[in-house]
């Protein structure tokens, strides 16, 4: 039997379908002991200790008072959200609102101080 070179199996990987390639995955992992899965990114040391803490990595911005400015509260939320001055306006009235989800807490934090400096009160959870 002669010797494949990468080429050749990379030719012969486009010809099969996809049930073809399930079932070769599934052989060399019980062939070799080794699984397809993707490897999990470790993050940073912040998020690590952040983690460890019991402290949630992602958190959920929101606004609980507009306070007296609603016209800068507007504008920070369409700089935030990218949202049209229509959404933004419908999303301030609609206290308490979400702004953004499920997000870093640098951002988080980023986030509500503008909103905090437009004169809104915000809670990150």
């Amino acid at each position: 039997m002669a010797k494949l070179n990468k080429d050749d199996v990379i030719a012969s990987l486009k010809e099969m379908t996809i049930l073809e390639l399930n079932e070769l995955i599934e052989a060399i992992e019980e062939e070799f002991g080794v699984s397809a899965a993707a490897p999990v990114a470790v993050a940073g040391a912040g998020a690590d200790e952040g983690a460890a803490a019991g402290e949630p990595t992602e958190v959920t911005v929101t606004i609980t008072d507009v306070g007296g400015s609603k016209v800068n509260v507007i504008k920070a939320v369409r700089e935030i959200t990218g949202l049209g001055l229509l959404e933004a306006k419908q999303k301030v009235e609609a206290t308490p609102a979400v702004v953004k989800e499920n997000i870093p807490t640098a951002e988080a934090e980023e986030i509500k101080a503008k909103l905090t400096e437009a004169g809104a009160a915000v809670e990150v959870k």
